[in-house]
């Protein structure tokens, strides 16, 4: 499967705990598609960002049932990608 790289990286994921694990541990969070592989998200963000990455995590997220005007829906399921940067580089999210 043939994704774009900005078809891949589809937003940065900003949280509290995020914001915390790009002081720390120089991690950052992006909200994938969910057919990505972890070769993929790492070679788009090394490409988009002009960076270089460590490791990457996924985790695949669910949609939640909800209710829309009284009639029952579902949100759409997603994947999340914690990037682990080499020392000394960042990302401006902002």
């Amino acid at each position: 499967m043939s994704l774009h790289l900005y078809e891949i990286i589809q937003q940065p994921w900003i949280t509290e705990k995020g914001s915390s694990m790009q002081a720390k541990q120089n991690k950052f969070q992006f909200r994938v598609h969910p057919k990505a592989n972890k070769n993929q998200i790492k070679r788009a963000v090394e490409e988009i960002f002009n960076v270089k990455v460590l490791r990457v995590h996924t985790a695949q997220y669910g949609g939640k049932w909800k209710r829309v005007r009284l009639e029952p829906g579902k949100t759409n399921d997603w994947k999340k990608a914690i990037v682990t940067l080499k020392a000394g580089q960042t990302i401006e999210l902002s």
